[in-house]
């Protein structure tokens, strides 16, 4: 299954949205992929495994379930998160891309592949429309708490440490 969105960062339209750099949204992206149990609901814990220039090798726990990944920064331009698959989990692709057509816009477009093969039947194109709708209101809470973060709309100061 492929599924990829946008979601508008900055809307020149409305100014009870608070404005975000690319340079601050890029500072929420890399605070994903280094505490993304700030992030991901149900996320026990993360163990960097290895840092090798711009790529991390994590390990995620999940209860009694353990995921292990590789991420790709691609500085101020990306974030991809290669997922194993395992015989419990499913493996696929992550990737957030910052796009900004012009200096009063900044939108964030997430691409999923997954092993999940297409849907055929109206049950399986039921339940692809579950695991999209998931990932699009994770995806909307991913750029709510980046706001939080890098904006400091949560207290005093900025990004944890």
């Amino acid at each position: 299954m492929n599924f990829e969105h946008l979601i508008q960062i900055n809307d020149p339209q409305n100014p009870l949205v608070p404005t975000m750099t690319r340079e601050q949204l890029w500072e929420g992206l890399v605070l994903r992929a280094e505490q993304p149990q700030l992030f991901v609901l149900g996320l026990d814990s993360c163990t960097i495994l290895s840092r090798e220039g711009n790529r991390l090798e994590r390990e995620l726990h999940y209860g009694h379930a353990t995921v292990r990944d590789h991420v790709t920064l691609t500085p101020g331009v990306s974030v991809r998160y290669d997922i194993l698959a395992t015989e419990e989990h499913v493996g696929g692709s992550l990737t957030m891309t910052i796009e900004e057509p012009d200096d009063s816009q900044l939108f964030l477009r997430f691409e999923y592949r997954t092993t999940l093969p297409a849907a055929v039947t109206d049950d399986e194109r039921q339940t692809s429309e579950i695991v999209k709708s998931a990932y699009r209101e994770s995806d909307i809470d991913t750029v709510r708490l980046i706001r939080q973060f890098v904006l400091g709309l949560n207290g005093p100061g900025a990004l944890p440490h």
